[in-house]
């Protein structure tokens, strides 16, 4: 049985799926922008559904814990062919989690030089 060379070079080169939703949903944040599920799914090329499991990934505290808000589009932004709310996504990093983090790498790094 060989053994596949190289693989875990590429994943280090190539960012996930949850990597680049991660970067765009964060630089529209910046601007208080809010996205729909289809808005992130034409630059990404990602299917919606799938789109919808990483949002939620990046919720937990290995993914980054970050903040989903979601809410419902307001009707005059909805095309008229639309009957069904639309809801839209915001995703914004906690600050308190971040420094959770940050004190136990740091616990970890005096633990390893010890």
């Amino acid at each position: 049985m060989g053994r596949k060379r190289g693989t875990r070079r590429a994943r280090r080169i190539l960012p996930t799926q949850r990597d680049i939703l991660r970067d765009v949903m964060l630089t529209v944040g910046k601007y208080g922008a809010w996205m729909t599920l289809r808005e992130l799914a034409r630059p990404t090329r990602y299917g919606e559904t799938s789109i919808s499991a990483q949002l939620r990934h990046l919720r937990k505290a290995k993914c980054g814990g970050f903040m989903l808000e979601k809410r419902g589009r307001k009707p005059e932004v909805v095309s008229s062919e639309e009957h069904f709310v639309v809801w839209e996504y915001r995703l914004t990093p906690r600050l308190v989690l971040r420094r959770i983090a940050t004190r136990r790498r740091a616990r970890s790094r005096r633990r390893r030089r010890q």
